[in-house]
């Protein structure tokens, strides 16, 4: 797939905390935090992901956030098999970052062009 980002108007990075300085987190459905940022206005919302620490089915519903808040991109570390067939269907393109950057840093690098879309 080509790395080269795709017309969008939101992104969505997953978080370890909130706001747009803090840590990227790798693990799609497990993290704690989702920061949406419109790429057209720089604006950042955080959203928390209350099915962070559920046992099971999580990767679905955080898929489900993504369509409820309009991402037309995720940037994370890994995604879980139920969640990259949820994201798919949603049309959802997928990115992978594991640089261990902040939010900041991995949206700067999809607007580069320098990650990975595996999604």
């Amino acid at each position: 797939m080509s790395n080269s980002p795709v017309d969008i108007m939101k992104i969505c990075v997953t978080a370890k905390e909130s706001g747009i300085d803090a840590q990227v987190e790798e693990r799609f459905g497990r993290a704690p935090y989702f920061v949406f940022i419109d790429e057209e206005s720089g604006d950042a919302a955080t959203v928390l992901n209350t099915g962070a620490g559920g046992a099971g089915g999580v990767g679905i519903k955080s898929a489900q956030t993504m369509v409820d808040n309009g991402a037309k991109v995720v940037i994370t570390g890994q995604v879980g098999g139920n969640a990259n067939s949820a994201l798919s269907a949603a049309g959802i393109a997928v990115y992978t970052y594991r640089a261990g950057g902040s939010v900041k840093d991995a949206v700067a690098a999809y607007q580069a062009g320098t990650l990975q879309r595996i999604l």
